[in-house]
């Protein structure tokens, strides 16, 4: 079923709409434009309305540190590591299995998702990450960190601006990998950060919902 996803403003990456909205057609962008001309030109699409901005999808550069190398501690364990991820000694400390490694690799993941993340950047050594990566449906990029920045979910976090964060801008045909966020423009949104996602479509599938 054809999807439209609309929002007080759409920066494509390339153009900024008022009133924008996004058409979706499986795994890929059917239309892009104001949202009258696209709910216009798809009369029997489900239009999902989103609070602020929608944008492409991010992309985290920071893959190999934040699912290689940090720990996402489970919420049941909150009384014995608290709820803040772990590096270095911290993690060094702990004794980790295996499948608690990939309880972990999981909730990194969700996390990302949860920040509009939709394309994640590492070289990945460590199997376990390699194959929660590709089952999670981000899309997997080369490289092992954006110069000068350091590890943070927050794609945002040194980027600058919006060209500096998003993986790619929305095209036409292009995979329908977007994001959503509370704030009423993009200086909001830097200033704000990605934690204020409310919505994140991979590949067309809505894999986040904050509200």
């Amino acid at each position: 079923m054809l999807t439209i996803h609309a929002a007080g403003l759409l920066l494509t990456g390339a153009d900024v709409l008022p009133d924008g909205a996004v058409a979706v057609d499986g795994a890929a962008v059917a239309a892009l434009g104001p949202l009258d001309e696209v709910a216009a030109a798809h009369p029997g699409a489900r239009v999902r309305r989103w609070p602020g901005v929608i944008t492409p999808g991010l992309r985290q550069w920071h893959g190999g540190a934040l699912l290689e190398r940090t720990y996402h501690p489970d919420p049941r364990e909150y009384e014995a590591v608290g709820d803040r991820s772990l590096t270095g000694e911290r993690l060094a400390a702990l004794e980790m299995s295996e499948t608690r490694w990939a309880g972990s690799v999981r909730r990194g993941l969700q996390h990302m998702l949860r920040h509009g993340t939709t394309a994640v950047a590492g070289d990945f050594t460590d199997p376990v990450v390699r194959t929660a990566v590709a089952r999670s449906g981000l899309r997997a990029l080369p490289g092992a960190g954006a110069p000068g920045t350091e590890p943070d979910l927050d794609p945002f976090a040194g980027a600058g601006d919006l060209a500096g964060a998003v993986a790619g801008p929305l095209t036409v045909g292009g995979r329908a990998d977007l994001a959503a966020f509370d704030v009423p423009d993009e200086a909001a949104l830097i200033a704000r950060g990605a934690g204020t996602c409310v919505a994140t479509v991979l590949a067309g599938r809505l894999v986040f919902r904050g509200r």
